[in-house]
């Protein structure tokens, strides 16, 4: 508890109303290094759990991979799984844990950095984004689940083009593919947190449905843009799979936001009229 001057102990004010309270920059960064070691603490966790997890987990992934690339891999292409060196299964274990303890500890890393940013923010504020935590995690494993369901057919239409290639041999380095999958199912669930992003911005005040709507072509196209960077292949087939239903989701998230600020504007209209009825009874 906080002390003055004179000794006595000081009553901690709330942070209900940040107009009252302002916590000093001590306490600020306090809070920031609480925040990032319990985020180290979910990677690291996720990691062990990652190292027990990624025989089971890459068997699964990779046969999901290789079976559309042998089912549409041409005749006479000789196809193998190969390591170069004596170190790289070892190596490959060791990446691959981390990337699976990532995306495992992505959605309570998110959880920290909105709650970092919660104490900052008015109590209207705060209330409109106490669904962030688990919105954020369902978002994230819509994403997730986006791109387990389209990256098969990914595959195929990769694998398509050794037709034109003649007396050619398929040689995939060992954990390659899977690891292309890890980090397309982050960069999938990041990008889905979007919506939530382009929500909690409206109910706060930053962004209008209004505004949003009146400048939605630089919208989409920022987000073709932000699809293009963050999909780790950057090839335009899993661009449009990443941007196209985001787009359709930022759309969604404007009229969420619309509607919940009518609801709002209604329900402080009524309150008001309560109000001046109260007072006209009075008198």
């Amino acid at each position: 508890m906080p002390v003055s001057l004179k000794g006595r102990p000081r009553a901690r004010r709330s942070f209900d109303d940040p107009e009252e309270f302002r916590a000093t920059l001590v306490e600020h960064l306090e809070e920031l290094r609480d925040r990032i070691i319990r985020a180290l603490f979910f990677l690291v966790a996720g990691w062990i759990g990652g190292w027990y997890l990624e025989p089971p987990l890459y068997t699964y992934i990779n046969d999901r991979i290789n079976g559309p690339i042998l089912k549409r891999i041409p005749k006479g292409v000789d196809f193998k799984i190969v390591f170069h060196q004596a170190t790289e299964p070892f190596l490959l274990k060791l990446k691959l844990s981390f990337m699976i303890g990532l995306v495992i500890a992505f959605p309570f890393i998110v959880v920290q950095l909105w709650g970092f940013v919660a104490p900052g923010l008015k109590k209207i504020e705060r209330k409109a984004i106490q669904w962030v935590a688990p919105f954020s995690v369902l978002l994230f494993a819509m994403g997730a689940t986006f791109c387990g369901l389209v990256l098969p057919s990914a595959f195929t239409w990769f694998t398509s083009y050794l037709d034109d290639f003649k007396d050619v041999s398929l040689y995939q380095e060992a954990g390659s593919m899977v690891f292309f999958v890890l980090k397309m199912v982050l960069a999938f669930g990041a990008g889905f947190q979007l919506p939530l992003v382009v929500f909690v911005l409206g109910k706060i005040g930053l962004l209008t449905p209004e505004t949003l709507i009146r400048n939605w072509r630089q919208a989409t196209a920022g987000i073709f843009v932000i699809a293009m960077v963050v999909t780790p292949s950057n090839d335009p087939l899993t661009m449009l799979m990443m941007a196209v239903p985001l787009s359709i989701l930022f759309i969604i998230s404007i009229y969420a936001v619309k509607i919940s600020n009518n609801r709002s504007r209604r329900k402080k209209k009524r309150d008001e009229d309560d109000e001046d009825d109260e007072l006209n009874d009075l008198d």
